[in-house]
């Protein structure tokens, strides 16, 4: 956790409302494996991670409720009797968000102030939504002595991006960001909502991130339609989600499917084996098996599911042909964000120098590496 922007966050809300506040730390998270298998009632691999959001918070006794974004040195005044969503793209909708579904669970939230700001990089796919949302719900069960349960408070920050932000994301960002644990990851069953933690050993190993510093506009538009050839395929097949289906289940509709979409379907199937057998890995220490069945999720995604994008392959390219490099893929809903590396510690910086030049010369965009260690998840800090 980043000490400096700790003391500058407090400092400012000690300047500001002339109180000490309630410190929260919550992290962002990354996915080792299971990429589009979480709205298919699959399985996916998430940690918490040392970078997140820092929030300072206290009751007031206003009359209104304050937040402010110390990032971008903008305030925003909340009344809490009269919640709507602003216009898109407002970071208060995030806090707003929570409070109305709060108060959809019949519990009351006086007034307050809030400050925060973060260290999670921008457009990474580090979910800085969820950890923002579970900062805040957290504060506020705290302060007002709510009794919502961490699952309570996570379906609250999900409802809050579903219903305010107007992103129809799955549960895995804010249940990692609210339940890691430390030198962790979380083998999650996103249907049950119930996980077994896996301590990993990385040995002389450890992940890094390249963030492309790109989001292609095509996300959003793509990600909708692979939510629906999905559903389809299920429908067909008559199941729930695609996670009750076999390959040899798929096979029997395959005249009835394009072959696009067939793929598309069949990544799903192998990516949700591949997240049971990187778990398997992580018990038996064994990293080689793991950094495989990233390189297979990666090619899965780039030539199956068809959401990566040129900036994001060629990091990869780059990394699988690093002797030093036991697996990498892209993280997150695709074309463009990070990827996730599992290198040898020691030849980290040469990988990254010459992968950062490599990257600038054929794209003339500049990259940016983050090493990142497996954290706790939301909590009070101090």
């Amino acid at each position: 956790m980043n000490k400096k922007l700790l003391k500058k966050i407090k400092t400012s809300f000690i300047e500001k409302f002339n109180a000490n506040p309630l410190m929260i730390f919550s992290p962002g998270r990354v996915n080792l494996i299971g990429e589009h298998t979480d709205y298919n009632d699959g399985f996916v691999f998430p940690a918490a991670v040392d970078l997140g959001i820092i929030l300072a918070i206290q009751k007031s006794n206003a009359n209104i409720s304050t937040a402010y974004a110390i990032d971008k040195d903008e305030e925003h005044i909340i009344s809490t009797a009269n919640l709507k969503p602003l216009k898109k793209g407002s970071w208060a909708n995030y806090i707003i968000g929570v409070i109305a579904e709060i108060q959809n669970c019949g519990k009351t939230v006086k007034n307050f102030d809030l400050v925060f700001g973060g260290d999670i990089p921008g457009g990474a796919g580090m979910s800085s939504s969820a950890a923002l949302e579970n900062s805040v719900v957290f504060g506020l069960n705290v302060l007002f002595d709510l009794g919502l349960s961490k699952k309570e408070m996570i379906l609250i920050s999900q409802k809050a991006e579903h219903n305010f932000v107007g992103v129809k994301c799955g549960i895995m960002d804010q249940y990692a960001s609210m339940f890691g644990i430390e030198n962790n990851a979380l083998l999650l069953d996103c249907r049950t909502i119930k996980s077994k933690a896996y301590k990993i050993d990385f040995q002389d190993y450890q992940l890094i991130l390249i963030n492309s510093n790109v989001k292609h506009s095509l996300t959003d538009s793509a990600y909708n339609d692979r939510r629906s050839v999905c559903e389809t395929i299920s429908k067909k097949l008559k199941v729930k989600a695609l996670r009750d289906v076999t390959k040899n289940d798929l096979k029997k509709i395959q005249e009835r499917v394009t072959p696009e979409n067939y793929q598309k379907a069949l990544y799903i199937i192998e990516e949700n084996e591949r997240v049971l057998r990187a778990a398997k890995a992580v018990t038996e220490r064994d990293l080689k098996l793991l950094g495989k069945l990233l390189f297979q999720s990666h090619n899965g995604l780039q030539n199956q599911y068809k959401v990566s994008c040129d900036e994001i392959d060629f990091l990869v390219s780059k990394a699988r042909a690093n002797e030093h490099v036991l697996g990498a893929r892209m993280m997150g809903g695709g074309f463009g964000g990070c990827t996730i590396n599992l290198i040898l510690t020691k030849h980290t910086k040469s990988f990254t120098i010459e992968v950062s030049k490599c990257y600038k010369e054929k794209f003339n965009i500049d990259c940016t590496v983050h090493a990142i260690r497996l954290s706790d998840g939301t909590k009070i800090i101090e």
